[in-house]
């Protein structure tokens, strides 16, 4: 991770037009605070404020972006972030007023990514989701550019700003699609050799610090790095999990979701988000100590709508039970819906209780036998094979005595 040896102090941003959206404004400026110290910097200042509708020109109305600019200097803040979306214009006009770096939440949320993606393909996505971010930005900004040097919102390709022209950019953008394309090439290969071996998929989803990470680590046995910064999980993995009857699926983590996701990361990492879409069953976990988890969820359920995944199977995983008052309460609701399930992935509490579910979703229509195929009668095996999942296989005296699972409707 590209951390900088001493943190980038940052002045904090938030805008509303309504008395009824102070309160979701309030909870967005705390979580780009949150935002800034997982990219490496120190929230020094913060302006939260109201206006009857956003100035085009400078958001936040010029008045206030030169109190903005004041407030920055005395503070010594290396930046300036705004939590909404910045247009190229607003962005310019901004800058000639605040003389230092200013960044939206869409480039603080993509230099964050830039610092987690390990794998080429995390590389390639957050590259094309900068540069198409970038495109539309870079007329009359060379002044501008020339004196971010690095630190917060610099990484990756925006170390390179100043050598890429428009045609450049194009002409990048349009190879790393192609090179992201044949990474879905890929994948769709790789599910479909899974698809062969009949095994189903189960992904986790849910909000940026939810607990996905501690519940993988949990169900598979892994010892994937744990941390309360957000985005720590970006290049998706997948890991078999065996269920207490033996029945297998793969479990898959994705990146977390985020109020405000923005929708070049949207675009650029369908390719990552597709094992969701193409899973069997979908856990959304959710932290249900976060004084704002209905929020949270509605985040989660509106960029799986986007992706066209809402209408799968979905169980919704309370998770971090262990920070609330009465626990014992929620346990006990565990046997009241099968889509519905109240752990602590922590503790290991309830964690029983959610595999319970899984395999009643996954065995739903399913029928688990044993068959015991004689030598003479190996050529057998190819049929049962592609109609069945694989449990066990044991050599006896009578021949091959294979545990299967086979949906019902292809047992006769």
């Amino acid at each position: 991770m590209n951390r900088l040896e001493k943190s980038e102090r940052a002045v904090v941003v938030g805008v509303y037009t309504k008395s009824s959206e102070k309160r979701k404004a309030e909870e967005t400026l705390l979580e780009l605070e949150e935002l800034v110290h997982s990219a490496g910097g120190k929230v020094v200042g913060r302006v939260l404020h109201r206006r009857p509708r956003f100035d085009p020109a400078y958001l936040v109305g010029k008045g206030k972006i030169v109190e903005i600019a004041a407030m920055a200097e005395e503070l010594k803040a290396d930046l300036v972030v705004f939590d909404e979306p910045l247009s190229p214009a607003q962005h310019r006009n901004i800058e000639n007023i605040i003389k230092t770096k200013v960044l939206d939440r869409t480039q603080l949320i993509l230099d964050i990514f830039a610092q987690r993606a390990m794998t080429r393909e995390g590389k390639l996505q957050v590259e094309l989701a900068q540069l198409t971010y970038l495109l539309p930005r870079l007329t009359g900004r060379g002044q501008q550019m020339s004196r971010l040097g690095g630190g917060i919102g610099t990484r990756g390709p925006g170390e390179k700003k100043l050598e890429y022209d428009r045609r450049r950019i194009g002409e990048r953008i349009k190879k790393i699609k192609e090179e992201i394309s044949n990474v879905r090439k890929r994948r769709e290969v790789q599910r479909k050799h899974r698809k062969k071996d009949n095994i189903p998929t189960v992904a986790l989803v849910g909000y940026t610090s939810a607990g996905k990470t501690t519940l993988f680590n949990l169900l598979t046995g892994e010892e994937k790095k744990i941390s309360g910064a957000l985005f720590t999980t970006l290049d998706p993995i997948l890991r078999r999990v065996t269920l207490p009857s033996g029945f297998p699926f793969l479990l898959s983590d994705t990146v977390g979701f985020i109020r405000k996701l923005p929708v070049e990361l949207v675009t650029a990492f369908r390719a990552t988000l597709e094992e969701a879409t193409e899973a069997d069953v979908l856990l959304h976990v959710i932290d249900i100590s976060s004084e704002n988890y209905r929020d949270e969820v509605a985040a989660v359920e509106k960029t799986l709508a986007d992706l066209g995944a809402i209408d799968k199977p979905i169980i919704k995983v309370y998770n971090k039970i262990d920070l609330l008052p009465k626990k014992e309460y929620f346990l006990e609701k565990n046997r009241e819906d099968n889509y519905r399930v109240y752990i602590s992935a922590k503790t290991g509490e309830g964690v029983e209780e959610l595999l319970r579910k899984v395999e009643s979703i996954l065995l739903n229509g399913i029928e688990i036998k044993t068959i015991i195929v004689p030598f003479s009668q190996q050529y057998k095996l190819e049929g049962i094979i592609k109609k069945s999942i694989i449990l066990s296989k044991e050599v006896t005296e009578e021949g091959l005595k294979i545990k299967v699972g086979v949906k019902k409707n292809e047992t006769r």
